[in-house]
């Protein structure tokens, strides 16, 4: 599996993103040195994709994936991006506060912690429908991980179409997201202007 061993403040720094919308509370101090030349147009729209591929950890092949299947769904394909991307598996655990980071996310799910309707799903790009229920599973949820994640995510906001009960370490999700709700610095017109050309 491809691994992107970048440092992720380095990475963020160099999109110009901040690292709360991946779960990280730190600052970098350093200041990115960049001549101020011009960024074609082009440049612009990789910058968008690459900033999307990049919170939401997807690689090339999948995002290429998804932006076909947006394209063939009724509505904008850009915001259709976005709702596949927001209700990926792994993402929907981040914002439920079950995990502290989206790469926690993933790896929770990897580990086989998660149910979706009572069944064990250990795909993090699995994508949820209204209506799912997603709990941590009944033998991990008294683990010592588990009680320090809801001590870090306590006061995190859940979105309005998730609903979290994290008490019990589960959630439903009630409708899947539009565009106006999801709260990700990506100007997702670019990304279907690049891939449309």
């Amino acid at each position: 599996m491809a691994v992107n061993r970048v440092p992720v403040l380095k990475r963020c720094r160099s999109l110009g993103l901040d690292p709360i919308y991946l779960g990280i509370d730190k600052k970098s101090n350093r200041q990115l040195k960049r001549a101020n030349r011009k960024v074609s147009e082009y440049g612009l729209q990789l910058r968008e994709k690459q900033k999307a591929k990049f919170i939401y950890g997807v690689l090339e092949k999948p995002f290429h994936n998804y932006y076909l299947k947006a394209d063939r769904m009724k509505g904008m394909t850009g915001e259709n991006l976005m709702t596949i991307l927001e209700s990926r598996l792994d993402n929907v655990v981040f914002r439920l506060g079950l995990a502290r980071t989206r790469k926690e996310a993933r790896q929770i799910v990897d580990h086989k912690h998660v149910m979706v309707n009572g069944k064990q799903v250990n795909i993090p790009s699995y994508l949820v429908k209204a209506g799912d229920t997603i709990e941590i599973k009944e033998k991990c949820k008294g683990s010592q991980r588990y009680k320090d994640i809801l001590e870090v995510t306590a006061g995190r906001l859940v979105p309005e179409w998730l609903e979290a009960d994290q008490e019990n370490l589960k959630g439903t999700v009630k409708e899947l997201p539009n565009r106006e709700v999801i709260d990700v610095p990506v100007n997702e017109m670019l990304i279907v202007e690049l891939y449309s050309k």
